[in-house]
């Protein structure tokens, strides 16, 4: 007898409710619903772990970095008129900045900005107290239990969209949430922002590999949302990294630079390997990634002043006895709550840390190293938490098991953010009154009004006795997730897209590929 079923009998038997019992739990929902909402308004603190001194030396450490040892813009000559405009020092393709003009130039960027989605209904705020998980990003390969890794393919980016579609706990399409490698290179970006567009109705990111292709992704976006309303508007966003350390190359600016221009969030990232990329030191590497993301936020601001931009950050750690990187490790994570305190002292929305691994497996160390990563995520105040769901094998592979096993620990972390409600219903005094001393609360008033509402309930997870788990045949989590991916893409029931929007996106997506061979490389 399941837990549904001893509440409603509970409280039918004694009390005589109508239509309790098993019959109750037949016409009846028989798991708590899941209360799907556009995006998580966390209800509790951020986690402060370091006081007003060591924030200034952070931060002092970043200026000195910025003005005497500088960053590069390679490749991107506007890009250095527009920092020579602004007044930084540039000498060839080295820029160095004076303290405090970076933070002067970011006071044009949003504090909070809303991305518009397909469907009103999910539109995000990005920014504030909102907290959004989307799912991982960029692996060439997927895997599951069935076929084990192999490369990626447009199958499989658009399962995962699926996948992402019709969980309740996650809030974004995502970007690349795997390399569709049986699509040629120069065309990938076009089947990747039309599956997008076309298998969710949610938020979504777009190509940033070149600056024409991010323009095409945005050019894909007026197409659905027109191009008055995406000028005034964020519809779309572009993920863009630092090639840490303290270099920006053109590839990169030239996308944010497009994005910004056209009113639409660069996510400005860092990825820095400690001891390779930046120090082996926390302090070192986090005033590295302040000053080579605060050059990145700002050149949005140069672009287009006023232009959504969102702070963001990756920090990692290596195995300084095989060089070899490592993730969900604990100095990225307590670092991570640094990060948060920095990006809310310049005043802009936060992307930070995910559920990060670096198992072969969604096993015991996946699921202890993606927790430690997430919950620094979580505590850190990241608004747009990227890599929420899938992220397996250093990021090098997207799991398919993972992916549900993950959305399921964010339906968890859904009721961890809304914190402690107090109010006349949850101090329960009726039930008290009722239940009195010495007997259960299983069948009282309180209870059987919320039950269906008052626990997280799982979708991967036993619960069950031992003995009624071991005559189901004894399946591990990832075998359930994996019978739980499966059914959730047989019931897939894709949102509406309308059919003439259908048309134009197909039709410009054939006569750009129409326009140029295909590129494997």
């Amino acid at each position: 007898m399941d837990s549904i079923e001893v509440l409603e009998d509970a409280a039918a038997a004694p009390r005589r409710r109508e239509r309790g019992g098993r019959e109750a739990r037949r016409n009846g929902p028989v798991t708590a619903p899941h209360l799907s909402v556009p995006y998580i308004v966390r209800n509790i603190p951020t986690y402060d772990i370091l006081g007003e001194e060591n924030l200034l030396k952070i931060e002092a450490a970043a200026d000195r970095i910025l003005a005497e040892v500088g960053i590069e813009f390679r490749d991107d000559p506007v890009a250095l008129d527009l920092w020579n405009a602004a007044g930084a020092t540039v000498e060839g393709l080295l820029v160095r900045f004076e303290p405090g003009m970076l933070r002067e130039i970011l006071k044009s960027a949003p504090a909070s900005f809303t991305q518009h989605a397909r469907n009103p209904a999910h539109n995000v705020e990005i920014g504030g107290k909102s907290v959004i998980f989307a799912p991982a990003y960029g692996s060439p390969f997927v895997m599951d239990l069935d076929r084990g890794r192999r490369y990626g393919t447009i199958e499989d980016f658009r399962n995962f969209i699926k996948l992402g579609q019709s969980s309740p706990w996650l809030h974004h399409s995502g970007g690349t949430i795997c390399e569709p490698v049986d699509v040629p290179v120069n065309k990938r970006h076009l089947e990747m922002v039309y599956s997008h567009l076309k298998y969710s109705d949610r938020g979504f990111m777009g190509s940033v590999t070149s600056e024409s292709r991010a323009e095409e992704s945005i050019d894909m976006a007026r197409i659905v949302f027109g191009r008055d309303f995406v000028d005034r508007n964020c519809v779309i966003l572009g993920n863009v990294n630092v090639n840490s350390p303290l270099v920006w190359d053109g590839t990169m600016t030239n996308a944010l630079r497009a994005y910004a221009r056209a009113n639409q969030a660069a996510v400005i990232v860092p990825f820095i390997l400690g001891g390779a990329m930046g120090p082996v030191t926390n302090a070192g590497a986090i005033a590295q990634a302040l000053g080579e993301t605060m050059a990145g936020c700002a050149l949005t601001q140069l672009e287009r002043k006023g232009a959504p931009v969102i702070f963001g950050n990756f920090l990692s750690s290596m195995s300084l006895r095989s060089g070899s990187p490592t993730f969900g490790t604990p100095e990225p994570a307590i670092g991570s709550m640094v990060i948060g305190q920095l990006a809310r002292r310049l005043n802009l929305p936060l992307r930070c840390a995910g559920n990060f691994t670096n198992s072969k497996l969604p096993d015991a160390q996946a699921m202890n190293e993606g927790t430690m990563s997430m919950l620094s995520a979580v505590h850190c105040g990241a608004n747009f938490i990227l890599h929420s769901a899938g992220f397996l094998d250093g990021l090098l592979s997207m799991s398919y098991e993972k992916f549900v096993m993950d959305a399921d620990f964010c339906g968890a972390l859904h009721s961890y953010l809304a914190g402690v409600v107090v109010d006349d219903n949850s101090l329960a005094i009726d039930a008290f009154l009722e239940v009195g001393a010495g007997k259960h609360f299983l069948g009282c008033d309180h209870t059987m009004k919320n039950y269906q509402t008052a626990f997280w309930d799982t979708t991967i997870n036993d619960n069950e006795p031992f003995e009624k788990w071991e005559a189901a045949g004894r399946t591990d989590a990832a075998t359930r997730a994996n019978a739980r991916w499966k059914q959730m893409l047989a019931d897939y029931v894709a949102p509406p897209l309308d059919v003439a929007t259908d048309d134009a996106l197909v039709d410009f997506m054939e006569q750009k590929k129409a326009a140029m061979a295909d590129a494997w490389y």
